[in-house]
């Protein structure tokens, strides 16, 4: 009987001994998988990335080209019309007209949404100054500038003027 106890916890050693050596390799393992901070397997990265990134996902844009030409179209630009000159935005594209008298140029006659009043501007209306506007097609709509004096208009999106 002392003989088949001491071959029992000769066993139980053995596999206590050969557990620990298992978790050890494990732990070293995990370790070793995981890099330092600012190597190549754990790299640091800069908010100006982090935030490119989320940029480019949200724009769905791949490439560098796609990314800078969307993040052109989403700031604002300042452009000084003549009168005379036509301001023709795109789809999506938001404007205000600072300075100037201009009237509404509306083709399809369903008008253009003013959201700081929350009204929708109809076609041959004088555009009230500091009022934002967003173009929602991409059908001739924008604005005229009466004569006078110059328009000047910050806009964000896509336009062509005439």
């Amino acid at each position: 009987m002392k003989g088949n106890k001491t071959v029992l916890r000769l066993v139980i050693l053995g596999a206590l001994v050969l557990a620990g050596i298992v978790l050890f390799a494990g732990v070293v393992a995990g370790v070793a998988g995981t890099g330092s901070p600012g190597s190549q397997d754990d790299p640091l990265v800069t908010r100006s990335f982090v935030l490119e990134q989320i940029e480019k996902a949200l724009t769905g844009s791949k490439s560098e080209d796609t990314g800078s030409a969307a993040a052109k179209n989403f700031t604002w630009q300042v452009t000084e019309l003549a009168p005379g000159q036509q301001f023709e935005g795109m789809a999506g594209t938001e404007f205000i007209v600072r300075a100037g008298n201009a009237v509404l140029v509306d083709p399809p006659g369903s008008g253009v949404p003013d959201i700081t009043s929350g009204t929708n501007v109809r076609a041959g209306k004088t555009l009230a100054l500091d009022h934002q506007l967003i173009i929602p097609r991409s059908d001739g709509r924008g604005f005229i500038c009466l004569p006078g004096k110059n328009v000047i208009v910050m806009y964000r999106g896509e336009a062509v003027i005439k």
